[in-house]
């Protein structure tokens, strides 16, 4: 199988994850934090390295503010509730403001939030090439805005947001920035100082190359603080070093980790670090936007094709979704597996809100998605199977 559906998960996994994972199992698989002995000290060894790693990966001051998370959509959820709660408060709704180009972990909790009174949402469109631009953001706001959230690249059309220039007009004016980074941790930079990013949610089998199951809250000091402002915790239970107090400790990170935490596949995701930092995020960027580049220039011009956002692939990661004349995207996406053995990603992408923007809702499109570890040669092949469908 050729495997064009990173955007997805990735495949293959960086080198060394099985390795990490098999040698975890084997050796400390115990439950971190709830007990003193030797295993159950290593274990929360590995985790406390992986915070420090992912903390200097995105520039974060206080590693013990990275929690851990089943994924990217737990993240958000965790990140969306805790900051804005869930049920109505008739002194006062918070305005919050996000785009079209948002996946379903923020669109649904938004708008469930917003259905019941408990937030007021405005969506803001983006421009025929896949932007939302900082001056449509800051019109939006209104004197009750509390929150911004939006993705950092659009998981259907491939485009990098201007995330720096939101994340300053929006501290300029002291409300939150959350940024949802399912499509650009691993091939992006992201400096949380930099960008003033308060929240950052992603997921950890991405462009992070580790296992699924995992994935990263970071939530910085200027949120509401446990206990005081009311951050909400996702989930309360077990924290192993806090057993006595009646609810959730008010102590980074478990106040927002309760449970025993997926160690294996952590395991794991630190060895998809370790690659990702190893071979550089900017190498692994510029890989992948040269074979978007490669498709653009063979079929922009071509009338049977549709593509789908800016035709400049240095705006955007290795993403591009596309329609072929008279074909269902769903169909396309059929001949390819089964003729060519090519796995691509047709449909809707968990992104209603984006094709109604771009005209393609309800049948969606198809979507490419380079990874790391994709060849020119697999390249070629998916290119000429294209032409061959579309001929």
């Amino acid at each position: 199988m050729i495997y064009f559906d990173n955007a997805a998960t990735s495949f293959p996994k960086a080198p060394g994850v099985a390795d990490a994972i098999a040698r975890f199992i084997a050796e400390d698989a115990a439950n971190p934090g709830r007990a003193g002995h030797r295993m159950a000290v290593r274990a929360e060894e590995m985790l406390d390295a992986l915070r420090l790693k992912l903390a200097r990966l995105f520039n974060v001051s206080k590693h013990n503010r990275i929690i851990f998370t089943l994924n990217g959509t737990d993240a958000l959820n965790m990140g969306i509730k805790g900051l804005l709660g869930t049920s109505a408060n008739d002194g006062h709704v918070p305005h919050v403001i996000t785009t079209v180009l948002e996946h379903n972990s923020v669109s649904r909790p938004l708008q469930s939030l917003a259905d019941r009174g408990v937030i007021e949402l405005t969506r803001v469109e983006c421009d025929d090439d896949g932007f939302v631009t900082p001056a449509d953001i800051e019109a939006a706001i209104k004197p009750n805005t509390r929150l911004v959230i939006m993705t950092h690249a659009s998981n259907v059309l491939g485009t990098v947001q201007d995330i720096t220039a939101v994340g300053q007009l929006v501290r300029e004016r002291d409300l939150l920035f959350f940024v949802d980074a399912a499509q650009t941790a691993g091939v992006v930079p992201i400096d949380i100082q930099a960008m003033n990013i308060d929240v950052l949610a992603l997921p950890g089998h991405k462009s992070l190359l580790g296992p699924t199951g995992t994935g990263v809250l970071y939530v910085g000091e200027r949120c509401p603080r446990p206990h005081l402002d009311h951050f909400n915790p996702w989930r309360e239970g077990g924290t192993g070093g806090d057993s006595s107090t009646p609810t959730q400790p008010p102590i980074w990170p478990y106040y927002l980790e309760a449970g025993t935490p997926n160690t294996i596949g952590l395991a794991g995701l630190a060895a998809g670090v370790d690659y990702v930092i190893e071979q550089g995020i900017e190498n692994i960027c510029k890989h992948e936007q040269q074979m978007v580049a490669k498709i653009i220039d063979k079929f922009k011009n071509d009338e049977r094709f549709t593509l789908y956002g800016t035709h400049d692939a240095t705006k955007r990661v290795g993403t591009l979704s596309f329609n072929i004349a008279h074909y269902e995207p769903s169909d396309v996406g059929t001949i390819l597996d089964d003729s060519f053995d090519i796995a691509v990603r047709p449909g809707l992408h968990c992104a209603p809100y984006t094709h109604k923007q771009i005209g393609t809702f309800p049948a969606g499109s198809i979507r490419i998605s380079p990874g790391a570890f994709n060849t020119d040669e697999e390249l070629d092949q998916l290119i000429d199977a294209l032409d061959q469908i579309a001929g």
